[in-house]
């Protein structure tokens, strides 16, 4: 084994790669490589590279994200959209992915992308990198719980509408109180099932992986099986919806804003970042993790759509707000399906209780990932009240950190009761400014650090510069697509809060470190000797 000294924090521009595979004493390997990143072991590491998985695949979750903006697929351009724009944006994705996954394979530590940032920077510009990285990081995070939460709510508000007659049997429609208190209910139990171990948090990550692939196969199959009015191969594969009532005519405009379903729900899969001073072999299981999270998502993802898309058939009437569902198109979809196969729409709703059993989970995972990157960003330092958030219990979980991520998700979906408008404003974050931070550690890897990197066990070779400026580029392009308008005249109500959103995330986070945190934050701190 070569030697290596264990870098100086101070020293970021020097990393030097420390062999860990050593065949004589496995155990002692990944804490030791921790050691030299300038950590010491806090959590438990007991994840195998599936419990790492799972943790991702459950917060990626193609039905919770399909299931929720499937709505948008159908209205800006329809099945062709949602049908082919699905793997473009699962291969532009997969581009992002792997150029993470190399970089957590050099630097397998829970900051994940506001540590690589730092180190990739080095002495003059690696603290600025990673204050801007890790507050884009923690803010999508939050913003990506408080929106899976919140949708979690809708459902469950639709479930019960769907139960008590539908919205023309006149069904119970809550109002938007008792859905903010279901969203509260719900966070409270995600951060209750949190505060677990993480071999007992491993168990339920699994459970959610297996529940979200074997309900994206059962629905799939079922649903299109059951729907007594099933659309053409020809209608699946190439209607384009451009009646969408927003005063937009060009189709290439439509097809661009209905790209946002599938690219909304491809996000989260820094998670296995998040994870690794919890996994095993870390630098080699956090980036399959990523990897195998995004691949598997875009397979089943893809099934799942074109399984629903065959039993629809009236985008207007699923898009209406008068039918049963109140607007919920895919609620619709599977209510139809039942109720004129049977007569009754129960098993629909059934099927919209598996649905939300994977959504409860993704939620779940979600709230692990925050509470870890909560738990590595206030180690070092970066968090009012640092030393606070970053203690771990007995158990060896951040419990503060964990309580920390529900509690801000709450408030941050408080915001819907003055106005939904406002409230997809938390979406917006949840996508474009979870991507800006995944984009930021890549960018500095082919520029600053084009030559200086040393990769670790898993490593793009000679095309890693390639797929590092093909994942910038497309971020850069999905920032801008995401924040044209969705609707002409733009009024108050149909404007796109993405780029005031995300705009004003970036002024608070250029404000803070001018007039306060230059001068005390220096990017990642060593806690080896606390």
């Amino acid at each position: 084994m070569e030697s290596c000294e264990i870098m100086s924090t101070e020293d970021a521009g020097s990393y030097c790669y420390l062999p860990l595979q050593n065949p004589d004493q496995d155990l002692p390997s990944d804490s030791a490589r921790l050691k030299q990143l300038g950590y010491k072991q806090e959590l438990n590491r007991s994840l195998s590279a599936i419990g790492n998985f799972s943790v991702t695949f459950s917060i990626v979750s193609v039905i919770t994200g399909l299931t929720t903006m499937y709505g948008t697929g159908l209205t800006y351009g329809g099945t062709v959209t949602m049908i082919w724009g699905w793997p473009i944006i699962g291969m532009m994705t997969m581009m992002v992915g792997l150029s993470m996954a190399e970089i957590c394979s050099a630097y397998p530590t829970s900051g994940g992308l506001y540590f690589w940032s730092s180190k990739l920077c080095g002495n003059d510009w690696g603290a600025l990198a990673s204050w801007f990285t890790g507050w884009f990081n923690i803010v999508g995070q939050w913003a990506v719980t408080t929106s899976v939460d919140f949708s979690l709510a809708q459902l469950i508000q639709v479930i019960i509408l769907l139960s008590t007659g539908g919205k023309n049997g006149g069904g119970y429609e809550a109002s938007k109180y008792v859905v903010i208190g279901f969203h509260g209910g719900i966070l409270f139990l995600h951060a209750a099932i949190n505060s677990l171990p993480i071999s007992v948090l491993s168990f339920f990550g699994q459970l959610a992986a297996a529940w979200n692939l074997v309900g994206v196969m059962v629905l799939m199959i079922l649903i299109p099986s059951v729907a007594t009015e099933r659309a053409s191969a020809k209608f699946v594969f190439t209607h384009f919806n451009t009646d969408n009532g927003d005063g937009i005519s060009s189709k290439a405009y439509i097809f661009v804003l209905g790209l946002l379903m599938s690219q909304y729900t491809l996000t989260g899969y820094d998670a296995s970042a998040h994870m690794t001073e919890e996994t095993k072999s870390a630098d080699k299981n956090g980036p399959k993790g990523i990897i195998s999270s995004i691949g598997i998502s875009i397979i089943f993802g893809w099934g799942y759509l074109l399984g629903i898309t065959f039993a629809v058939t009236n985008i207007p009437f699923l898009l209406s707000e008068d039918n049963d569902a109140g607007g919920y198109a895919i609620a619709e979809i599977f209510f139809l399906a039942f109720k004129n196969r049977f007569g009754s729409g129960v098993g629909g709703v059934i099927c919209l209780g598996v649905v939300a059993v994977a959504i409860f989970f993704c939620g779940m995972s979600s709230v692990t990932s925050n509470s870890r990157m909560a738990y590595a960003f206030s180690r070092d330092g970066a968090m009012p009240f640092s030393s606070f958030w970053h203690k771990v219990n007995n158990q060896e979980v951040p419990i503060n950190a964990v309580w920390l991520s529900a509690f801000i998700s709450f408030c941050m979906a408080l915001t819907s009761l003055g106005s939904i408008v406002a409230f997809q404003a938390m979406v917006s974050i949840a996508t474009i400014g979870l991507y800006i931070a995944y984009a930021l550690p890549i960018f500095f890897r082919v520029t600053l650090a084009r030559k200086s990197f040393v990769p670790g066990p898993f490593n793009l070779g000679r095309y890693g510069i390639l797929v590092g400026w093909v994942a910038v580029l497309w971020v850069v392009t999905i920032s801008v697509l995401f924040s044209l308008p969705v609707a002409y005249p733009i009024t108050a109500q149909t404007l796109n809060y993405t780029p005031v959103a995300v705009g004003g995330l970036l002024t608070l986070t250029v404000f803070s470190w001018i007039f306060s945190a230059r001068n005390w934050f220096r990017g990642p701190i060593t806690n080896i000797n606390t």
